[in-house]
């Protein structure tokens, strides 16, 4: 049994997913002492990982450390160094990742919850408007309807007037030619 420090450093470690895989790793070839953080070490982002296993297993996670790398990382420099303090247990570090995780998602869906109750509010003053300007929309439909109504009931008068006009015009026009029919007989005869 050996215990490993490894210190990654590069200039983008951080928030980039790459102490999960590194857990995962470790699940994998069954070490059960393990921990790995995100440091700063001179000036640099850093992500640091320790682990205490068989000599084999070191060899093959020094492998992985060696393959490895998040997509958005950046990474500039590995070193692997004897590690002589106590490695705790990995469920920990698991433990620890988790509260981190937690730390960073409270305030997020505080945000979210906030803002859903602002779309809310919103919400129900749009309905309000929505169903005022319904209201508006539907007196302005009756209104419309009863306009329509009269202008039937003028046209329909109106129709009946112009009717009766036209017969009495037309009854002029008759007796009209009649009595022009009557003084072209009567010119004629003279």
């Amino acid at each position: 049994m050996q215990k490993l420090k490894i210190k990654i450093t590069g200039k983008k470690l951080h928030d980039v997913g790459y102490r999960i895989p590194l857990i995962n790793e470790a699940l994998s070839l069954g070490i059960n002492n393990f921990n790995t953080f995100n440091a700063n070490l001179e000036g640099a982002q850093a992500v640091i990982t320790i682990l205490e296993a068989d000599d084999e297993i070191i060899e093959e996670f020094k492998d992985f450390i060696n393959t490895f790398h998040p997509e958005k990382a950046i990474v500039e420099k590995v070193v692997f160094e004897k590690y002589n303090n106590n490695v705790p247990p990995i469920e920990r570090v698991m433990q620890s990742f988790q509260m981190e995780q937690w730390g960073k998602g409270i305030p997020i869906l505080l945000k979210i919850s906030e803002t859903l109750d602002n779309n809310t509010s919103i919400l129900k003053e749009n309905t309000s408007i929505l169903k005022e300007n319904t209201s508006i929309l539907k007196d302005f439909k009756n209104e419309t309807n009863d306009n329509f109504n009269d202008m039937k009931m003028i046209m329909s008068k109106h129709d009946a007037d112009a009717s009766e006009r036209i017969l009495s015009i037309k009854r002029e026009i008759t007796g009209i030619k009649e009595r022009l029919s009557d003084v072209e007989i009567a010119v004629s005869e003279l």
